[in-house]
Parts: structure tokens; sequence; C-alpha cells
């Protein structure tokens, strides 16, 4: 874990952390040299020590990095520092669209769509480039102060999916395509599958259309 004060390559400056994940964790740092807020996602050891599974990372959080959208988190940079592997990101102000629904309960249908609409519009970029998220779900989308709506790990999905049904993405398999969760091929239509079922939580404040339990 870092902390408070510390720096990475002595430009960014550590100030708190903000979130933790199965297989990161996240850090609100500034960038001396840019002057700006960011976000550093930080492989948790585990992980660090699989130089495979670290391969593979790289390489989708650098082929995420040639994302730009408005409404795709953007990535800044992919870093190897001694045994920590870091990927800088765009720091959103805001509120996960999880648990923006579990505050509301419910979305009203034009909320739902508008918020829709954003989130198909960053996929769409991401496809045109051959980029699959493969963990679409709302606690990868982030709702900022402004209301703009933006999704987060792009492609970093791939590195992890083969802990798809482990202890990594239990949070996920609500939302996982059918192909997906048994292991085989999964493409564009699958995140497809994924924003349906998001869709469907934000309007019925339930995560399964398939079984109808709440969250």
């Amino acid at each position: 874990m870092l902390r408070s004060g510390m720096y990475l390559q002595n430009r960014y400056e550590i100030l708190e952390q903000i979130g933790s994940g199965g297989m990161s964790e996240v850090y609100k740092a500034r960038c001396h040299k840019l002057n700006r807020l960011v976000a550093i996602k930080v492989l948790k050891a585990e992980f660090s020590d699989d130089a495979s599974f670290v391969s593979k990372f790289k390489i989708e959080a650098q082929a995420a990095a040639g994302l730009s959208h408005p409404n795709v988190v953007s990535v800044y940079d992919v870093v190897d520092e001694g045994v920590l592997h870091y990927i800088v990101m765009e720091l959103i102000e805001g509120i996960t669209l999880k648990n923006y629904i579990c505050k509301k309960g419910r979305l009203d249908v034009r909320e739902a769509i508008g918020i829709a609409i954003q989130v198909a519009q960053g996929m769409a970029a991401a496809h045109e480039q051959h980029i699959i998220h493969r963990d679409i779900k709302p606690q990868n989308m982030i709702i900022s102060r402004d209301g703009k709506v933006k999704v987060a790990d792009f492609g970093i999905a791939r590195a992890v999916s083969s802990q798809t049904i482990g202890a990594t993405a239990m949070g996920s398999v609500h939302y996982i395509s059918p192909e997906q969760a048994r292991g085989g091929y999964s493409d564009e239509r699958s995140d497809i599958y994924s924003l349906g079922i998001t869709i469907y939580e934000m309007v019925t404040g339930h995560v399964c259309p398939l079984t109808g339990k709440t969250r």
C-alpha cells in the first residue's frame, strides 16, 4: 500500500487512496510535471509477481491508452517502477453508477436512457478500434459532477479473463454474457449484453433480469 506524500517517478505525489478492487488499489495523486490531478491504479502483489499477467496487463492498458473519447476514462501512462506496476489515468470526481443506483433505488427512464447512450458511445468508440471491455457493469461507470458518464478500465479486463469466475471478478457474474461465463469466445456483443443488464438494473433497481433478485 502506498502512503500519502510518497512520490512515484519523482513526478506523481500520492495524496490518498480512493478505491480498492480485486486486482488493484487506486490512489488520487498530483502530477507535478503537468500540475494536474490523476488517478493511479496499482496492481496488487499477487498479480505483480506473475510475469505473464503483468505482460498481458501492460499490453491491454497500452492499447486502451490509444482511446480518446469523452465517455471513456483516459489512460495517460503505463509504468513499471521496481516491484510496482501501475496505470496513470484521468481522475474523475464523481460517483460510480452502481453507487448512484443504490442511492436512488432506481432511475427514471429518461435519466437511464441518457446514461445508457453515453456508455454506448464510449463502447462504440472502443469497438471501432477492436478493444473489448469484457467487464461492463455499473461499478466501472463513473458519473462526474457535471453529469458526464465515463467508462473505466477499457481493454484491461482481457488481462484478467482467466479470473472471470474467480474471486477477482465475482462481482461481475450478474453482468457477463453466457459465452464469457462458459469461458468461451467473447466480442463486441458480449459488451452489449452487459450494457443491457446494466440498463435493466438502472430502471428496476434489481441486478439480474433472469432471477429478479435484488442487490
